[in-house]
């Protein structure tokens, strides 16, 4: 009977090799999915405060994903055995959104981005006690290596940062634990209901803030843009979370530094940010790192 046993084997072998190749795809995709939502955040802001595109983000989150996953016939979709992990991961994700929205206001995307990009520093660092994922020495190796492209994009030290630089650092934070908190909850929760229990506590969290400084957006193409904010952000979310179910928090936190390319791409095509030098230069080690830490995976699972 040896011949089941090998098929098994291989298949086993097979979906070991597929499961964190597939998990950094979706990831790529989340973070075009969050580039697209920034730019159109910064775009926004110039006619609209902050906090009411944050409010309408997650009405229109909520929305889409209730509509596209048509909960009414699923009524068991929002229950969760952790709610009070539920609550708190919602919370960091609102928390993030508001300190990245606020941001981008006042910075390019290619310094928020930047900036956030210290948080696979702190997925990893935690990862390991919190959800016993512990990174290797090469791995730590390849995220050091991305962050050093990091400082030459950013290059500290070298000129006046700007004070809102603060609320890059406070959505790193909150995206971090984010994370986190998004791999420990797919062990028993769906991806579905994650997502729209996620959207519903933004919500209602910020409904007050959201109606006290409504403005009318002044014409259709920013009643457009508005109401695509929850769009891009619930495939976003959905994308991060499935990729979270598949594979590894320390897998998985490098290739957030991909979202620079997306970042950068659209400052140039949106805004007309040109790219300096070291931009350009930092971006090619950050992509280097990811590419690295790709063929490390590859050659594990093999």
């Amino acid at each position: 009977m040896p011949e089941p046993t090998i098929q098994a084997n291989s298949v086993s072998s097979t979906a070991a090799n597929t499961a964190p190749m597939a998990g950094i795809g979706l990831i790529i995709l989340a973070c075009l999915c969050f580039a697209i939502l920034d730019a159109t955040a910064k775009y926004l802001g110039s006619e609209i405060p902050p906090l009411q595109i944050v409010w309408v983000r997650f009405v229109t989150h909520v929305l889409i994903a209730a509509v596209l996953f048509q909960v009414w016939r699923r009524p068991g979709i929002l229950r969760t055995r952790r709610p009070i992990l539920q609550l708190v991961r919602a919370l960091c994700l609102l928390g993030t959104t508001i300190f990245n929205f606020l941001a981008v206001q006042y910075l390019q995307l290619a310094e928020t981005v930047a900036i956030m990009f210290a948080a696979p520093f702190v997925v990893t660092a935690l990862a390991g006690p919190m959800l016993g994922e512990w990174a290797g020495p090469r791995r730590w190796a390849a995220i050091i290596v991305g962050f050093a492209g990091v400082l030459v994009v950013t290059q500290p030290g070298l000129g006046n940062i700007h004070w809102a630089a603060i609320y890059s650092v406070l959505a790193m934070l909150f995206y971090a634990v984010y994370a986190l908190m998004t791999r420990q909850l797919t062990a028993t929760e769906s991806p579905t209901g994650m997502l729209i229990l996620s959207g519903c506590v933004g919500a209602l969290a910020m409904a007050p803030a959201g109606i006290a400084v409504w403005q009318a957006p002044p014409t259709a193409f920013f009643w457009v843009l508005l109401l695509s904010t929850g769009f891009w952000g619930a495939l976003g979310h959905y994308l991060f979370i499935r990729a979270h179910g598949i594979a590894s928090a320390p897998v998985l936190a490098p290739f957030i530094y991909v979202q620079i390319i997306w970042m950068v791409t659209l400052g140039y095509l949106v805004f007309a940010d040109i790219p300096t030098l070291a931009t350009l230069l930092g971006a090619g080690i950050v992509v280097s790192s990811g590419l690295y830490l790709l063929y490390r995976e590859q050659r594990r699972k093999a």
